[in-house]
């Protein structure tokens, strides 16, 4: 039987994870999930790919979202009273227009001098309405693109057996960033069959395969670059056809409500016949 053994929730868009015991999941994925993103003067997104050390800032959601504290090495622990009403501003993600409320200048202060670059943090605004692409349709924060990233484990054991087959060491699943994983499934990569799974009582509807990017040869704990792993490793076996390597699977919500580790995974539909997937599949 499939199960989650792990829920995470990524505050600010590139910073470390908080890992929980259970969600509220909204339309746009677990509660808290991306509402803020660092950006620069210009109010461009920062990301890993070009700041590896977001990896470091650790947030923490106090008082139902209204207290964000923020940690790093080195730094003094910063908490802010988050803004939720304040002036929008137009910001950047991957060359598309959103808004953002900025969170003002103390923690524009703590992020600059933890980056050694000029920041912001700004919020997703209560009116946010964006609406993410793929084969099911959806909404998300300041996530890449949709709403939940969800891996089996399986899916790194086997990553692991080809990384150790060539001398190397395994990798943590933290490399991959993923909000929900699941245990259970015997095989690896039955994430990307998925078409419609029910959690909880929260229906996700499957939108793409997750292509993978330079975040994953970043350490997780030290914010710094470890490459080539596992990109060099995946590329051997995981190539997409349409570019890229390919880890793990996006899901939009279609039924909001809550779930927890320890909840079944009920596949509802996959993307061939029933009859036609291994039995592992058909749990």
């Amino acid at each position: 039987m499939a199960r989650v053994v792990s829920l995470l929730h990524y505050p600010i868009k590139g910073c470390a994870g908080t890992p929980v015991s259970g969600s509220v999941v909204t339309a746009a994925g677990l509660a808290h999930d991306r509402s803020f993103m660092v950006v620069d003067h210009d109010y461009v997104f920062r990301t890993q790919r070009r700041d590896p050390r977001l990896a470091v800032i650790r947030p923490e959601v106090r008082d139902d979202g209204d207290v964000l504290t923020l940690h790093a090495p080195g730094m003094a622990e910063l908490s802010v009273k988050v803004d939720r009403d304040g002036a929008r501003r137009g910001v950047d993600l991957f060359g598309n227009s959103y808004t953002g409320i900025d969170q003002g200048e103390p923690v524009a202060r703590w992020l600059t001098e933890v980056l050694d670059a000029p920041s912001r943090l700004v919020r997703v605004p209560p009116e946010h309405d964006r609406a993410t692409d793929g084969e099911t349709p959806g909404t998300a924060g300041y996530a890449d693109s949709a709403a939940v990233l969800l891996i089996g484990r399986t899916s790194l054991d086997l990553l692991h057996a080809r990384l150790v087959e060539q001398g190397g060491e395994p990798l943590p699943m933290n490399r991959f960033r993923p909000n929900i994983v699941v245990d259970g499934w015997d095989e690896p990569h039955v994430e990307d069959s998925v078409r419609r799974v029910t959690i909880g009582n929260v229906l996700l509807g499957y939108t793409k395969l997750a292509i993978r990017c330079a975040v994953t040869l970043v350490d997780q704990e030290t914010g710094a670059r470890a490459g080539p792993e596992p990109l060099r490793t995946l590329a051997t076996y995981r190539r997409s056809a349409a570019g890229g390597v390919t880890f793990g699977a996006k899901f939009a919500v279609l039924r909001a409500g809550e779930l927890a580790v320890g909840d079944e995974v009920q596949v509802e539909r996959w993307a061939a016949a029933a009859g036609s997937m291994p039995t592992s599949r058909r749990r």
